[in-house]
């Protein structure tokens, strides 16, 4: 894995072509490449609806990027979640050639490939630096891709957000006794962790949380990140915000297209959604950067206490956390050889954040 953080970057081939094609037709007055290309529109469920802060607003923008890029040649046309099917029906849609493409995160086809979650979010897992490194110079791209060419789906990743808060409770968390029968909607592996320390996971939909915890159906919730949770008020029923976000430390986003779909767009196009989906990246890490102390700020003023997890009950998580993944592992050969790479990256990629990072 070393060799791989060495390597300099070089665009793929594709790529390069594309961007001297791009050269050129500027050059000759604009446009002449895309000109040898009909106009083509690619139908786009969306698991987020598009004005929920960067979940959905990034699938937006990814589709107004292309638009720019391509000028106007390829486009996303962003359908809301149900629009054109429920959100979990899109990833049999797209295999089966139904729908052309889709925006979500990897991480809700768990219960279709337990190996897709390591590409969205993991307990304790990479930061935003070190998940980039690992899916593109480590590896972790090719695998996922090679998982979704299985199911005749291509999918890159097209968007990422900073860690979310640990979650929303209506009373103090002091020590690993205070999970114990504690009623939490939280979903995923951090369900999981969390049942190992005798905490009771809620599945409640996201347009229910409030209401759920404010009749007291729930204790406690987590969500996102401070910036996406203050527009959803738990402010209101909900005094204590804790951190730091252990179950998810980061989330990817993703791009699915059909594979019958991919295969057709000539190499121009496919460098066209590679690139907006590079910028998407970079616009979700640097505005969810942004975005957080001002919300955090406010929250604060509105009475918020703003807690961290006690030492003890973080590790309690960890500890719960290694035996989650190596039960899945266990059980299932993707995940294991998947998981395998990831941590064989970051116990290389340690010895420079140990090094080149402030403590």
């Amino acid at each position: 894995m070393g060799s791989a953080m060495t390597r300099p970057f070089r665009p793929t081939a594709r790529v390069a072509k594309a961007l001297l094609l791009i050269w050129l037709a500027t050059l000759a007055g604009g446009g002449a490449a895309a000109a040898q290309e009909a106009p083509l529109v690619l139908k786009m469920g969306s698991a987020f609806p598009s004005k929920l802060p960067q979940l959905g607003t990034l699938g937006v923008s990814l589709a107004e990027k292309l638009g720019r890029i391509s000028a106007g040649g390829l486009t996303l046309k962003f359908h809301e979640p149900n629009e054109l099917m429920p959100p979990q029906d899109m990833f049999g849609a797209i295999a089966a050639g139904s729908l052309d493409a889709a925006w979500s995160t990897p991480g809700y086809w768990f219960e279709r490939e337990p190996a897709l979650i390591l590409f969205s979010g993991i307990p304790f897992g990479p930061t935003p630096g070190e998940y980039a490194a690992w899916i593109y110079y480590g590896g972790g791209q090719t695998l996922m891709q090679e998982i979704y060419a299985k199911r005749n789906i291509h999918a890159m990743i097209c968007g990422i957000t900073v860690p979310e808060a640990a979650g929303w409770f209506r009373k103090e968390i002091k020590s690993v006794a205070d999970l114990k029968g504690l009623k939490i909607r939280i979903r995923g592996l951090g369900a999981r962790v969390l049942e190992r320390l005798g905490a009771v996971p809620q599945v409640v939909d996201p347009a229910e949380i409030y209401k759920a915890l404010q009749n007291g159906r729930i204790d406690a919730t987590e969500y996102s990140t401070p910036a996406i949770d203050q527009d959803l008020g738990f402010q209101r029923v909900a005094r204590y915000y804790y951190f730091p976000g252990w179950h998810q430390p980061s989330t990817l986003f993703e791009l699915m297209l059909s594979r019958k779909t991919w295969e057709a767009l000539s190499d121009s196009r496919k460098a066209q959604l590679e690139l907006a989906c590079g910028d998407n990246f970079r616009e979700g890490l640097a505005e969810g950067e942004a975005g957080q102390f001002a919300a955090l700020n406010d929250l604060k003023a509105k009475g918020v206490e703003l807690r961290s997890l006690p030492p003890e009950v973080l590790a309690a998580l960890r500890a719960a956390w290694d035996a989650v993944a190596e039960e899945i592992a266990a059980g299932d050969e993707t995940f294991r050889s998947v998981y395998t790479s990831l941590q064989a990256f970051r116990r290389d990629y340690r010895l420079w954040k140990d090094l080149g990072y402030l403590p």
